[in-house]
Order: structure tokens, then sequence, then C-alpha cells
């Protein structure tokens, strides 16, 4: 398709960023993990996670994770083509296409999980869990579950004029 995530300009969004301990014999040792998403605002996104010591080590780490982990999702005019359900987890996100001027009504990891890949009319709700990391991966899940009108066409062997119909 041409798609190259490492010459491809990106936004990167930091939703969470969790101090993690594991006690050892002298006491505990802190370290620092961050949930990132990138995205090119033009239907590609991804999701990092990132482990370390420092807090930007572990932002440029989950930067790195998440561009290795793009999906690529069809936009039909500023909106998703069909109705979808992510679930990972006990993390449920519905997402649900809207009209043009709707905007993106959604809850913090979702909102930005849809923002940055470029969708800019959605009307999405979170059921289940509110763990960040969960119900980021169950929107990725609902919005790799999308299909356009070409690839449903395309899987059934039919024009996409016969499909709109």
């Amino acid at each position: 398709m041409g798609f190259d995530p490492n010459t491809t300009e990106f936004k990167e969004k930091v939703i969470h960023i969790g101090r993690v301990s594991k006690t050892v014999k002298g006491g505990r040792n802190f370290r620092f993990s961050a949930l990132v998403i990138v995205g090119d605002e033009n239907g590609h996104v991804g999701k990092g996670l990132g482990k370390a010591a420092e807090i930007p080590d572990a932002i440029r780490k989950g930067i790195d994770d998440a561009k290795k982990n793009m999906i690529t999702v069809p936009i039909s005019k500023s909106t998703i083509p069909h109705a979808s359900f992510g679930v990972f987890g006990a993390g449920k996100v519905v997402m649900k296409p809207a009209r043009e001027g709707t905007g993106v009504i959604a809850g913090g990891p979702v909102r930005a999980v849809c923002e940055l890949a470029g969708i800019k009319d959605i009307r999405t709700k979170s059921l289940g869990t509110n763990n960040p990391n969960n119900v980021v991966n169950a929107a990725i899940e609902g919005l790799k579950a999308l299909r356009s009108v070409e690839q449903v066409a395309k899987l059934r062997g039919k024009s996409v004029e016969s499909m709109k119909k």
C-alpha cells in the first residue's frame, strides 16, 4: 500500500503513566510504565507500552512499540463505515458512526485513539472496566473489525454499486 511507519509523521499522545514497583532484598525498585497512542490522523493508529526507570525513557519506548503495532482504519467521509463492538478482557467499547459535525463523543482513552486515527465524527461508549490499557485494546479491536464497502464487495465478489442498494 506504500505506508511506512518509519517515514510517516506521527502525532503521539500519552494516555497513562503508572508507577510500578518490584520488592527486592534491599527494598522496592520503582519503575514507570507509559501507555502511548501514535497516529497520522489519516487512518493509521497504534498502541504501545513502554517501561523504564525514568518517565521520558518509558514514553520513548512506548512510541517505538506503538509504531510496530500500527493498524489501518477504514474511514468513510469523516466517520467509520459501520457500527462496531470491541472487546478486550473486561473492557468493552461500542462505536457508532455519526453525522458530520457531531465531533468525537468518547471517553479519554477511546477519544485519543479515534482522534489519532483521523476519525472526526463518532459516538462511543466504554463499558466494563475503566483500566486504560484494556479500554484502548478494546477500542483497537473494534477498529480492526471495521470493513469498508470496497472490502466487503471484494469479499462477496460483487461491485460496489450493487452493495449500496
